[in-house]
Protein backbone atom coordinates (compact mmCIF):
# COMPACT_ATOMS: atom_id res chain seq x y z
CA UNK A 1 0.00 0.00 0.00
CA UNK A 2 1.24 3.52 -0.69
CA UNK A 3 2.65 5.44 2.22
CA UNK A 4 0.27 7.90 3.88
CA UNK A 5 2.45 10.89 3.11
CA UNK A 6 1.98 10.07 -0.60
CA UNK A 7 -1.79 10.11 -0.29
CA UNK A 8 -2.82 13.42 1.30
CA UNK A 9 -5.74 15.57 0.12
CA UNK A 10 -4.71 18.47 -2.07
CA UNK A 11 -4.93 22.07 -1.02
CA UNK A 12 -8.22 23.57 -2.21
CA UNK A 13 -6.23 26.47 -3.67
CA UNK A 14 -4.58 24.21 -6.23
CA UNK A 15 -6.31 24.54 -9.57
CA UNK A 16 -3.99 22.80 -11.99
CA UNK A 17 -3.78 19.05 -11.77
CA UNK A 18 -0.94 16.70 -12.53
CA UNK A 19 -3.14 14.00 -14.02
CA UNK A 20 -1.82 10.53 -14.80
CA UNK A 21 -0.93 9.91 -18.45
CA UNK A 22 -3.52 8.48 -20.81
CA UNK A 23 -6.03 9.52 -23.44
CA UNK A 24 -9.74 10.27 -23.28
CA UNK A 25 -10.85 8.64 -26.54
CA UNK A 26 -13.94 9.64 -28.50
CA UNK A 27 -16.39 12.32 -27.36
CA UNK A 28 -19.06 11.01 -24.96
CA UNK A 29 -18.29 7.29 -25.27
CA UNK A 30 -14.58 7.77 -24.61
CA UNK A 31 -12.85 4.38 -24.58
CA UNK A 32 -15.75 2.38 -23.15
CA UNK A 33 -16.26 0.15 -26.20
CA UNK A 34 -12.58 -0.84 -26.26
CA UNK A 35 -12.64 -1.45 -22.50
CA UNK A 36 -15.65 -3.77 -22.86
CA UNK A 37 -14.00 -5.88 -25.59
CA UNK A 38 -14.31 -9.57 -24.80
CA UNK A 39 -11.21 -11.16 -23.29
CA UNK A 40 -10.15 -14.18 -21.26
CA UNK A 41 -11.30 -14.03 -17.64
CA UNK A 42 -7.81 -15.06 -16.54
CA UNK A 43 -6.28 -11.93 -18.08
CA UNK A 44 -6.68 -8.17 -17.73
CA UNK A 45 -7.53 -7.92 -21.42
CA UNK A 46 -5.86 -6.22 -24.35
CA UNK A 47 -7.16 -2.77 -23.39
CA UNK A 48 -5.55 -2.87 -19.95
CA UNK A 49 -2.38 -4.56 -21.16
CA UNK A 50 -1.77 -1.90 -23.82
CA UNK A 51 -2.39 1.03 -21.51
CA UNK A 52 -0.42 -0.37 -18.61
CA UNK A 53 2.51 -0.96 -20.99
CA UNK A 54 2.23 2.59 -22.31
CA UNK A 55 1.24 4.60 -19.22
CA UNK A 56 1.90 2.45 -16.16
CA UNK A 57 -0.48 1.09 -13.50
CA UNK A 58 -2.32 4.41 -13.01
CA UNK A 59 -3.71 6.19 -16.05
CA UNK A 60 -6.59 8.41 -17.15
CA UNK A 61 -9.35 7.58 -19.59
CA UNK A 62 -12.99 8.31 -20.34
CA UNK A 63 -15.15 5.33 -19.38
CA UNK A 64 -18.93 4.96 -18.94
CA UNK A 65 -19.30 8.56 -20.13
CA UNK A 66 -17.10 10.08 -17.44
CA UNK A 67 -13.47 11.14 -16.99
CA UNK A 68 -11.86 8.28 -15.11
CA UNK A 69 -8.68 7.38 -13.25
CA UNK A 70 -8.01 3.67 -13.83
CA UNK A 71 -5.90 1.97 -11.17
CA UNK A 72 -4.06 -1.33 -11.51
CA UNK A 73 -1.88 -0.22 -8.59
CA UNK A 74 -2.39 -2.46 -5.53
CA UNK A 75 -1.45 0.29 -3.08
CA UNK A 76 -3.85 2.83 -4.56
CA UNK A 77 -6.67 0.28 -4.73
CA UNK A 78 -6.29 -0.61 -1.09
CA UNK A 79 -6.08 3.08 -0.21
CA UNK A 80 -9.35 3.68 -2.08
CA UNK A 81 -11.19 0.91 -0.23
CA UNK A 82 -9.91 1.94 3.19
CA UNK A 83 -10.98 5.55 2.58
CA UNK A 84 -14.53 4.68 1.58
CA UNK A 85 -16.84 7.50 2.64
CA UNK A 86 -13.91 9.81 3.38
CA UNK A 87 -12.13 10.39 0.09
CA UNK A 88 -14.08 8.05 -2.20
CA UNK A 89 -17.59 6.65 -2.53
CA UNK A 90 -19.35 4.03 -4.64
CA UNK A 91 -20.59 5.37 -7.96
CA UNK A 92 -22.12 2.93 -10.45
CA UNK A 93 -23.18 3.92 -13.99
CA UNK A 94 -26.67 5.40 -14.24
CA UNK A 95 -28.04 2.52 -16.29
CA UNK A 96 -27.36 0.14 -13.38
CA UNK A 97 -29.39 2.35 -11.04
CA UNK A 98 -32.33 1.83 -13.39
CA UNK A 99 -31.82 -1.91 -13.23
CA UNK A 100 -31.18 -2.39 -9.50
CA UNK A 101 -33.20 0.49 -8.09
CA UNK A 102 -32.01 3.43 -6.04
CA UNK A 103 -32.26 1.54 -2.74
CA UNK A 104 -30.15 -1.48 -3.71
CA UNK A 105 -27.02 -1.86 -1.59
CA UNK A 106 -24.72 -1.62 -4.61
CA UNK A 107 -26.15 1.85 -5.28
CA UNK A 108 -26.23 3.30 -1.77
CA UNK A 109 -23.51 5.32 -0.09
CA UNK A 110 -22.86 6.74 3.35
CA UNK A 111 -25.24 6.09 6.25
CA UNK A 112 -27.89 4.51 4.04
CA UNK A 113 -25.44 1.88 2.79
CA UNK A 114 -24.22 1.28 6.32
CA UNK A 115 -27.79 0.74 7.51
CA UNK A 116 -28.64 -1.71 4.72
CA UNK A 117 -25.36 -3.54 5.18
CA UNK A 118 -26.02 -3.89 8.90
CA UNK A 119 -29.38 -5.49 8.11
CA UNK A 120 -27.56 -8.13 6.04
CA UNK A 121 -24.96 -8.69 8.77
CA UNK A 122 -27.62 -8.95 11.50
CA UNK A 123 -29.38 -11.64 9.51
CA UNK A 124 -26.25 -13.46 8.36
CA UNK A 125 -25.08 -14.14 11.89
CA UNK A 126 -22.61 -16.87 12.72
CA UNK A 127 -25.45 -18.86 14.28
CA UNK A 128 -27.56 -18.60 11.13
CA UNK A 129 -24.63 -19.77 8.99
CA UNK A 130 -23.80 -22.67 11.34
CA UNK A 131 -27.33 -23.99 11.44
CA UNK A 132 -30.00 -23.22 8.88
CA UNK A 133 -27.92 -21.91 5.97
CA UNK A 134 -25.37 -24.73 6.10
CA UNK A 135 -28.21 -27.27 6.01
CA UNK A 136 -29.87 -25.48 3.08
CA UNK A 137 -26.61 -25.41 1.12
CA UNK A 138 -26.10 -29.15 1.57
CA UNK A 139 -29.74 -29.90 0.73
CA UNK A 140 -29.48 -27.94 -2.53
CA UNK A 141 -26.16 -29.61 -3.33
CA UNK A 142 -27.89 -33.00 -3.20
CA UNK A 143 -30.75 -31.72 -5.38
CA UNK A 144 -28.28 -30.78 -8.10
CA UNK A 145 -25.85 -33.70 -7.92
CA UNK A 146 -28.51 -36.41 -7.54
CA UNK A 147 -30.05 -35.30 -10.85
CA UNK A 148 -26.79 -35.95 -12.74
CA UNK A 149 -27.04 -39.11 -14.79
CA UNK A 150 -23.98 -41.29 -15.22
CA UNK A 151 -21.97 -40.55 -18.36
CA UNK A 152 -24.23 -37.63 -19.27
CA UNK A 153 -23.20 -34.26 -20.76
CA UNK A 154 -24.67 -30.98 -19.56
CA UNK A 155 -23.84 -27.33 -18.88
CA UNK A 156 -21.96 -26.96 -15.60
CA UNK A 157 -22.59 -23.23 -15.76
CA UNK A 158 -26.36 -23.75 -15.85
CA UNK A 159 -26.18 -26.23 -12.97
CA UNK A 160 -24.15 -23.77 -10.91
CA UNK A 161 -26.69 -21.04 -11.60
CA UNK A 162 -29.57 -23.30 -10.61
CA UNK A 163 -27.77 -24.27 -7.40
CA UNK A 164 -27.03 -20.72 -6.25
CA UNK A 165 -30.40 -19.28 -7.32
CA UNK A 166 -32.25 -21.96 -5.34
CA UNK A 167 -30.19 -21.11 -2.27
CA UNK A 168 -30.80 -17.38 -2.61
CA UNK A 169 -34.53 -17.85 -3.28
CA UNK A 170 -34.80 -19.93 -0.10
CA UNK A 171 -32.52 -17.55 1.81
CA UNK A 172 -34.44 -14.40 0.88
CA UNK A 173 -38.08 -15.57 0.64
CA UNK A 174 -38.23 -19.25 1.74
CA UNK A 175 -39.05 -20.38 -1.81
CA UNK A 176 -38.64 -24.11 -2.37
CA UNK A 177 -36.55 -25.31 -5.34
CA UNK A 178 -38.33 -26.90 -8.27
CA UNK A 179 -41.73 -25.35 -7.47
CA UNK A 180 -43.45 -23.61 -10.43
CA UNK A 181 -43.26 -20.17 -8.80
CA UNK A 182 -39.54 -20.62 -8.07
CA UNK A 183 -38.82 -21.66 -11.65
CA UNK A 184 -40.89 -18.76 -12.99
CA UNK A 185 -38.96 -16.32 -10.84
CA UNK A 186 -35.67 -17.88 -11.93
CA UNK A 187 -36.51 -17.46 -15.62
CA UNK A 188 -37.49 -13.82 -15.10
CA UNK A 189 -34.31 -13.25 -13.13
CA UNK A 190 -32.15 -14.68 -15.92
CA UNK A 191 -33.70 -12.14 -18.31
CA UNK A 192 -33.04 -9.45 -15.73
CA UNK A 193 -29.37 -10.49 -15.50
CA UNK A 194 -28.86 -10.25 -19.27
CA UNK A 195 -29.89 -6.62 -19.10
CA UNK A 196 -27.38 -5.81 -16.41
CA UNK A 197 -24.51 -6.44 -18.82
CA UNK A 198 -26.18 -4.98 -21.91
CA UNK A 199 -26.03 -1.53 -23.49
CA UNK A 200 -28.56 0.80 -21.75
CA UNK A 201 -30.91 1.05 -24.74
CA UNK A 202 -34.51 1.30 -23.57
CA UNK A 203 -35.92 0.30 -26.95
CA UNK A 204 -38.34 -2.50 -27.93
CA UNK A 205 -36.55 -5.84 -28.27
CA UNK A 206 -33.35 -4.68 -26.53
CA UNK A 207 -31.99 -6.67 -23.56
CA UNK A 208 -32.08 -3.59 -21.35
CA UNK A 209 -35.81 -3.02 -22.05
CA UNK A 210 -36.53 -6.71 -21.37
CA UNK A 211 -34.54 -6.48 -18.14
CA UNK A 212 -36.60 -3.54 -16.94
CA UNK A 213 -39.75 -5.51 -17.68
CA UNK A 214 -38.42 -8.54 -15.80
CA UNK A 215 -37.40 -6.28 -12.92
CA UNK A 216 -41.02 -5.13 -12.70
CA UNK A 217 -42.27 -8.74 -12.70
CA UNK A 218 -39.79 -9.82 -10.02
CA UNK A 219 -40.63 -6.82 -7.82
CA UNK A 220 -44.36 -7.56 -8.10
CA UNK A 221 -43.66 -11.12 -6.97
CA UNK A 222 -41.63 -9.89 -3.97
CA UNK A 223 -44.28 -7.32 -3.09
CA UNK A 224 -47.03 -9.93 -3.22
CA UNK A 225 -45.08 -12.14 -0.80
CA UNK A 226 -44.37 -9.15 1.42
CA UNK A 227 -48.06 -8.17 1.64
CA UNK A 228 -48.96 -11.74 2.56
CA UNK A 229 -46.39 -11.70 5.36
CA UNK A 230 -47.72 -8.37 6.65
CA UNK A 231 -51.28 -9.70 6.59
CA UNK A 232 -50.24 -12.69 8.71
CA UNK A 233 -48.50 -10.41 11.17
CA UNK A 234 -51.62 -8.25 11.53
CA UNK A 235 -53.71 -11.40 12.07
CA UNK A 236 -51.61 -12.15 15.12
CA UNK A 237 -49.02 -14.52 13.71
CA UNK A 238 -46.34 -13.02 15.96
CA UNK A 239 -44.36 -16.24 15.76
CA UNK A 240 -43.96 -15.78 12.00
CA UNK A 241 -40.70 -17.35 10.91
CA UNK A 242 -37.73 -15.02 10.65
CA UNK A 243 -35.54 -17.56 8.88
CA UNK A 244 -35.44 -15.63 5.64
CA UNK A 245 -34.34 -12.10 4.80
CA UNK A 246 -37.82 -10.82 3.97
CA UNK A 247 -39.29 -11.97 7.29
CA UNK A 248 -36.36 -10.59 9.24
CA UNK A 249 -36.54 -7.17 7.56
CA UNK A 250 -40.29 -6.88 8.11
CA UNK A 251 -39.93 -7.54 11.83
CA UNK A 252 -36.69 -5.71 12.58
CA UNK A 253 -36.53 -2.66 10.32
CA UNK A 254 -38.51 0.43 9.41
CA UNK A 255 -37.76 0.30 5.70
CA UNK A 256 -40.38 1.46 3.22
CA UNK A 257 -41.92 -0.90 0.68
CA UNK A 258 -39.71 0.50 -2.10
CA UNK A 259 -36.60 0.09 0.03
CA UNK A 260 -37.43 -3.51 0.89
CA UNK A 261 -38.12 -4.41 -2.74
CA UNK A 262 -34.84 -2.95 -4.01
CA UNK A 263 -32.95 -4.47 -1.09
CA UNK A 264 -34.23 -8.02 -1.71
CA UNK A 265 -33.71 -7.72 -5.49
CA UNK A 266 -30.14 -6.51 -4.92
CA UNK A 267 -29.42 -9.40 -2.54
CA UNK A 268 -30.58 -11.87 -5.17
CA UNK A 269 -28.08 -10.36 -7.60
CA UNK A 270 -24.99 -10.26 -5.38
CA UNK A 271 -25.70 -13.68 -3.89
CA UNK A 272 -26.51 -15.35 -7.19
CA UNK A 273 -24.22 -14.04 -9.90
CA UNK A 274 -20.82 -14.09 -8.18
CA UNK A 275 -21.33 -17.43 -6.42
CA UNK A 276 -22.62 -19.25 -9.50
CA UNK A 277 -19.78 -18.07 -11.73
CA UNK A 278 -17.17 -18.87 -9.09
CA UNK A 279 -18.54 -22.40 -8.70
CA UNK A 280 -18.44 -22.93 -12.48
CA UNK A 281 -14.87 -21.62 -12.56
CA UNK A 282 -13.80 -24.05 -9.84
CA UNK A 283 -15.19 -26.97 -11.86
CA UNK A 284 -13.27 -25.66 -14.87
CA UNK A 285 -9.95 -25.12 -13.09
CA UNK A 286 -10.06 -28.39 -11.16
CA UNK A 287 -10.65 -30.60 -14.21
CA UNK A 288 -7.19 -29.63 -15.45
CA UNK A 289 -5.49 -30.03 -12.05
CA UNK A 290 -5.56 -33.72 -10.96
CA UNK A 291 -3.22 -33.04 -8.03
CA UNK A 292 -5.70 -30.60 -6.53
CA UNK A 293 -8.58 -33.04 -6.99
CA UNK A 294 -6.54 -35.79 -5.32
CA UNK A 295 -5.81 -33.60 -2.29
CA UNK A 296 -9.46 -32.54 -2.11
CA UNK A 297 -10.55 -36.19 -2.17
CA UNK A 298 -8.17 -37.01 0.67
CA UNK A 299 -9.46 -34.10 2.74
CA UNK A 300 -13.11 -34.92 2.18
CA UNK A 301 -12.70 -38.67 2.57
CA UNK A 302 -11.32 -38.08 6.04
CA UNK A 303 -14.36 -35.94 6.91
CA UNK A 304 -16.80 -38.45 5.37
CA UNK A 305 -15.26 -41.44 7.16
CA UNK A 306 -15.42 -39.64 10.48
CA UNK A 307 -19.08 -38.87 9.85
CA UNK A 308 -19.74 -42.51 9.03
CA UNK A 309 -18.04 -43.71 12.23
CA UNK A 310 -20.11 -41.31 14.32
CA UNK A 311 -23.34 -42.28 12.60
CA UNK A 312 -24.04 -38.68 11.59
CA UNK A 313 -25.36 -37.78 8.17
CA UNK A 314 -25.42 -33.99 7.75
CA UNK A 315 -22.33 -31.84 7.62
CA UNK A 316 -21.88 -29.50 10.57
CA UNK A 317 -19.79 -26.39 11.18
CA UNK A 318 -16.89 -28.37 12.58
CA UNK A 319 -16.78 -30.40 9.35
CA UNK A 320 -16.79 -27.19 7.32
CA UNK A 321 -13.88 -25.75 9.30
CA UNK A 322 -11.85 -28.86 8.47
CA UNK A 323 -12.09 -28.09 4.74
CA UNK A 324 -8.83 -26.17 4.74
CA UNK A 325 -7.52 -27.13 1.31
CA UNK A 326 -11.01 -26.56 -0.11
CA UNK A 327 -10.72 -22.96 1.06
CA UNK A 328 -7.39 -22.74 -0.75
CA UNK A 329 -9.16 -23.88 -3.92
CA UNK A 330 -11.91 -21.31 -3.38
CA UNK A 331 -9.39 -18.50 -2.85
CA UNK A 332 -7.39 -19.46 -5.92
CA UNK A 333 -10.54 -19.67 -8.04
CA UNK A 334 -11.54 -16.19 -6.89
CA UNK A 335 -8.04 -14.83 -7.58
CA UNK A 336 -7.53 -16.34 -11.03
CA UNK A 337 -11.14 -16.17 -12.25
CA UNK A 338 -11.83 -12.62 -11.05
CA UNK A 339 -15.62 -12.69 -11.08
CA UNK A 340 -15.66 -9.11 -9.76
CA UNK A 341 -13.15 -7.48 -12.08
CA UNK A 342 -13.37 -3.84 -11.07
CA UNK A 343 -15.39 -1.54 -8.84
CA UNK A 344 -16.90 1.89 -9.47
CA UNK A 345 -15.79 4.69 -7.17
CA UNK A 346 -15.83 8.50 -7.26
CA UNK A 347 -13.41 10.93 -5.63
CA UNK A 348 -15.14 13.07 -2.98
CA UNK A 349 -12.15 15.39 -2.63
CA UNK A 350 -9.05 16.27 -4.54
CA UNK A 351 -6.56 13.52 -3.72
CA UNK A 352 -2.89 13.11 -4.49
CA UNK A 353 -1.21 9.75 -4.81
CA UNK A 354 2.37 9.05 -5.87
CA UNK A 355 2.60 12.48 -7.42
CA UNK A 356 -0.61 12.16 -9.44
CA UNK A 357 -3.74 14.19 -8.81
CA UNK A 358 -7.21 12.65 -8.66
CA UNK A 359 -9.67 15.53 -9.05
CA UNK A 360 -12.81 15.68 -6.94
CA UNK A 361 -15.79 14.32 -8.86
CA UNK A 362 -13.78 12.08 -11.18
CA UNK A 363 -14.68 8.41 -11.47
CA UNK A 364 -12.03 6.07 -10.09
CA UNK A 365 -11.85 2.49 -11.30
CA UNK A 366 -9.85 0.16 -9.00
CA UNK A 367 -9.19 -2.93 -11.15
CA UNK A 368 -9.07 -6.03 -8.93
CA UNK A 369 -8.06 -8.27 -11.82
CA UNK A 370 -4.83 -6.34 -12.35
CA UNK A 371 -3.93 -6.84 -8.68
CA UNK A 372 -4.76 -10.53 -8.62
CA UNK A 373 -2.75 -11.19 -11.78
CA UNK A 374 0.22 -9.00 -10.79
CA UNK A 375 3.44 -11.03 -10.98
CA UNK A 376 5.04 -8.77 -8.35
CA UNK A 377 2.38 -9.93 -5.87
CA UNK A 378 1.66 -13.51 -6.97
CA UNK A 379 4.21 -16.00 -8.29
CA UNK A 380 3.22 -17.28 -11.73
CA UNK A 381 -0.15 -15.49 -11.50
CA UNK A 382 -1.61 -17.20 -14.60
CA UNK A 383 -1.16 -20.64 -13.01
CA UNK A 384 -3.93 -22.27 -10.95
CA UNK A 385 -2.07 -22.98 -7.73
CA UNK A 386 -4.28 -23.43 -4.64
CA UNK A 387 -1.22 -24.42 -2.58
CA UNK A 388 -0.13 -20.77 -2.54
CA UNK A 389 -2.89 -20.20 0.05
CA UNK A 390 -1.78 -22.87 2.52
CA UNK A 391 -0.80 -21.68 5.97
CA UNK A 392 2.82 -22.78 5.53
CA UNK A 393 3.19 -21.06 2.15
CA UNK A 394 5.97 -18.47 2.24
CA UNK A 395 4.04 -16.08 0.00
CA UNK A 396 0.63 -16.39 1.68
CA UNK A 397 0.99 -13.46 4.07
CA UNK A 398 2.29 -11.02 1.49
CA UNK A 399 -0.23 -11.91 -1.19
CA UNK A 400 -3.30 -11.97 1.08
CA UNK A 401 -2.82 -8.26 1.78
CA UNK A 402 -3.80 -7.54 -1.81
CA UNK A 403 -6.41 -10.24 -2.28
CA UNK A 404 -9.79 -8.52 -2.40
CA UNK A 405 -12.38 -10.62 -4.26
CA UNK A 406 -15.11 -9.41 -1.89
CA UNK A 407 -13.90 -5.82 -1.76
CA UNK A 408 -12.46 -4.32 1.40
CA UNK A 409 -13.16 -1.76 4.07
CA UNK A 410 -16.73 -0.62 4.86
CA UNK A 411 -18.12 -2.16 1.65
CA UNK A 412 -16.67 -5.63 2.15
CA UNK A 413 -19.32 -8.11 1.00
CA UNK A 414 -21.42 -9.24 4.02
CA UNK A 415 -22.17 -12.56 2.29
CA UNK A 416 -18.56 -13.60 1.73
CA UNK A 417 -18.64 -16.42 4.29
CA UNK A 418 -21.90 -17.79 2.90
CA UNK A 419 -20.30 -17.86 -0.57
CA UNK A 420 -17.38 -19.86 0.81
CA UNK A 421 -19.75 -22.29 2.55
CA UNK A 422 -21.61 -22.87 -0.72
CA UNK A 423 -18.39 -23.58 -2.59
CA UNK A 424 -16.84 -25.86 0.04
CA UNK A 425 -19.96 -27.98 0.62
CA UNK A 426 -20.58 -28.42 -3.11
CA UNK A 427 -16.94 -29.40 -3.68
CA UNK A 428 -17.16 -31.88 -0.78
CA UNK A 429 -19.94 -33.92 -2.40
CA UNK A 430 -18.65 -33.38 -5.94
CA UNK A 431 -15.18 -34.85 -5.44
CA UNK A 432 -16.51 -37.72 -3.32
CA UNK A 433 -19.00 -38.86 -5.93
CA UNK A 434 -18.04 -37.75 -9.43
CA UNK A 435 -15.31 -37.64 -12.01
CA UNK A 436 -15.77 -34.98 -14.69
CA UNK A 437 -14.09 -33.69 -17.81
CA UNK A 438 -14.78 -31.11 -20.50
CA UNK A 439 -17.10 -32.50 -23.18
CA UNK A 440 -15.78 -29.88 -25.60
CA UNK A 441 -13.31 -26.99 -25.33
CA UNK A 442 -14.59 -23.93 -23.51
CA UNK A 443 -13.10 -21.18 -21.37
CA UNK A 444 -14.29 -18.26 -19.29
CA UNK A 445 -14.49 -14.82 -20.89
CA UNK A 446 -15.25 -11.40 -19.50
CA UNK A 447 -18.23 -10.09 -21.51
CA UNK A 448 -17.85 -7.85 -19.33
CA UNK A 449 -19.20 -10.18 -16.62
CA UNK A 450 -17.49 -13.57 -16.52
CA UNK A 451 -19.24 -16.28 -18.50
CA UNK A 452 -18.53 -19.50 -20.40
CA UNK A 453 -19.73 -18.94 -24.01
CA UNK A 454 -20.65 -22.63 -24.44
CA UNK A 455 -21.98 -23.01 -20.90
CA UNK A 456 -19.01 -25.16 -19.77
CA UNK A 457 -20.24 -28.55 -21.11
CA UNK A 458 -18.92 -31.41 -18.97
CA UNK A 459 -19.25 -35.19 -19.03
CA UNK A 460 -19.67 -36.77 -15.61
CA UNK A 461 -19.17 -40.29 -14.31
CA UNK A 462 -20.62 -41.39 -11.01
CA UNK A 463 -17.67 -42.76 -9.01
CA UNK A 464 -18.48 -42.69 -5.27
CA UNK A 465 -15.43 -43.02 -3.04
CA UNK A 466 -17.28 -44.03 0.09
Amino acid sequence: MGKERESQPLSIKKTRFNLPPGKMGWPLIGETIAYYKRHSATSVGEFMENRMARYGKIYKSNLFGEPTIVSADAGLNKFIFLNEGKLFESSFPRNLAGIFGKWAMVELVGDMHKGMRNISLNFLTHTMLRTRLLREVEKNTFLVLNAWKDNSVFSAQDEAKRFTFNIMAKHTMSMDPGKPETELLRREYLTFMKGVVSAPLNLPGCAYRKALQSRSTVLKFIEKEMKERIRKMKDGAEDMEEEDVLGWVLKHSNLSTEQILDFVLGLLFVGYETSSVTLALSIYFLQSCPAAIKQLQEEHLEIARAKKRSGEMELNWEDYKKMEFSQCVVSETLRLGNVVRYLHRRALKNVQYKGYDIPSGWKVLPVLTAMHLDSSLFDHPQHFNPWRWQQNSESRGATSNYFMPFGAGPRHCPGSELARVEMAVFIHHLVLNYHWELAEPDQAFALPFVEFPKGLPIRVKHQPLI
